[in-house]
C-alpha cells in the first residue's frame, strides 16, 4: 500500500512525547496529522508513574497511552499501527517513510519520538514487579525506595554505579551482580565503603505479592534476599535512533539525537526528535514538554510550507520567529 497523499506532519512513536506533540498539533486546527505507533516502549511496561501532576497515587503507561490517543484523535489526528523500518527523502523533499510490509507513508514534517528500550534478561516475576515496585529511573523512581529494603540487580558498573546512586535513598541496599560481569575496583571500594554487600550470582526469581509489590529476590543457590523495592540496571539500552541516522541526523556517542534545545529540531532540516530518543533526563514529564515544544516549531514550519493559517495564540506558547 503506497499512501499517496502527502501528510503536513508525521509522528513516529505513540508513547508520550509522540502524543503530546500530536495533541497540540490537532489542535491548530489546520494539519492533516498521523501517528504510526508500534505498540511497543518504555511507557507499555510502567504500572505507575507517581510523578506526574495531577497524579499522586499514580498512573500507568498504559493508560497515558489510551487517554492521550483518545485525547488526539478528538481532535483531528488520524494513528496507523505499523513499524517504520526505512526513512529517506524524495526529490520533493519530502519524507517517505516505508513500514514493515511495505506500506510507504509521506511528509512534509517528521517528529521522531521512537524513544527508547531498557536491556534487561528474562527473569521470572519481573514483569509483574517491573514498574510498581521494580524501577529503572532514579529520577523517576528513586522516592519509591527511601528507606525501604531494596534490592539492585545489574551487571557490571551500570549496577554498581545504580546501588551506589540509590544509596542516598536508602541504606538498606543490596547489589546482585547477575551477569557477572566485573565492576571496576573504583566502584567496588565505594560500594565497600558505604557498606553495601555485592552478591555476585544469577537472580533464578522474583517473588511478589499479588498487588505486584517484591518481597524477595531468589538467587540461583535458592538463597533469598528480602526485599521491599528493586531497581534494575544491565546497560546496553536500545536506543531508537535508526530512521534519525538514515535520514543523516547527527547522533551522540550513546546513539541518542542531538536537537537544537529551543526547537527540538534535529540538524536535518524539518526533522524533529522527542522524548527519550534525544538527549534528556528520561523523565515522562520532560517528554511531555519535548512533545510539545517540537510541535509548536513544527507549526511555525508548516505555516510558512502550506501557507496555511493555524488557529493558535501567540501569547502563550508561541514564541517570535
Amino acid at each position: 500500500m503506497i499512501d499517496t497523499k502527502v501528510k503536513d506532519c508525521i509522528i513516529i512513536g505513540g508513547g508520550i512525547a509522540g502524543l503530546q506533540a500530536a495533541i497540540q498539533l490537532g489542535r491548530y486546527s489546520a494539519y492533516d496529522v498521523l501517528v504510526i505507533d508500534r505498540g511497543t516502549g518504555r511507557s507499555t511496561i510502567c504500572k505507575s508513574y507517581r510523578n506526574i501532576l495531577g497524579w499522586p497515587d499514580g498512573v500507568s503507561g498504559e493508560e497515558l497511552r489510551q487517554r492521550g490517543r483518545k485525547q488526539a484523535e478528538a481532535v483531528g489526528v488520524a494513528f496507523a499501527a505499523d513499524d517504520i523500518r526505512k526513512a529517506e527523502r524524495d526529490e520533493a523533499r519530502h519524507f517517505v517513510l516505508t513500514g514493515k510490509d511495505g506500506a510507504q507513508y509521506r511528509a512534509r514534517t517528521l517528529l521522531l519520538a521512537t524513544g527508547l528500550m531498557d536491556r534487561f534478561p528474562e527473569l521470572p516475576g519481573l514483569m509483574s514487579t517491573l514498574g510498581s515496585s521494580v524501577f529503572v529511573c532514579p529520577d523517576c523512581d528513586g522516592y519509591e525506595i527511601q528507606n525501604r529494603k531494596t534490592v539492585v540487580m545489574g551487571s557490571g558498573d551500570p549496577g554498581a554505579s545504580m546501588a551506589l546512586l540509590l544509596s542516598e535513598r536508602t541504606r538498606d541496599i543490596t547489589y546482585v551482580n547477575h551477569e557477572g560481569k566485573p565492576a571496576s575496583s573504583e566502584h567496588m571500594r565505594q560500594l565497600a565503603e558505604l557498606g553495601i554487600p555485592y552478591v555476585e550470582k544469577k537472580v533464578a526469581e522474583i517473588r511478589s505479592e499479588e498487588s505486584g509489590i517484591i518481597s524477595a529476590v531468589v538467587l540461583e543457590d535458592g538463597s533469598l534476599l528480602p526485599a521491599e523495592r528493586g531497581f534494575i540496571s544491565f546497560g546496553g539500552n536500545s536506543i531508537y535512533s535508526e530512521l534519525a541516522e538514515q535520514l543523516g541526523a547527527e547522533l551522540e556517542h550513546n546513539r541518542h539525537v542531538i536537537t537544537d534545545p529551543r526547537s527540538k529540531m534535529t540538524s536535518v532540516e524539518w526533522l524533529w526528535a522527542a522524548g527519550d530518543l534525544g538527549v534528556h533526563s528520561e523523565l515522562t514529564t520532560v517528554a511531555m514538554g519535548e512533545g510539545a515544544t517540537a510541535a509548536i516549531w513544527i507549526n511555525k514550519t508548516l505555516k510558512q510550507l502550506t501557507g496555511k493559517s493555524a488557529m493558535q495564540s501567540d501569547g502563550c506558547g508561541g514564541e517570535s520567529e
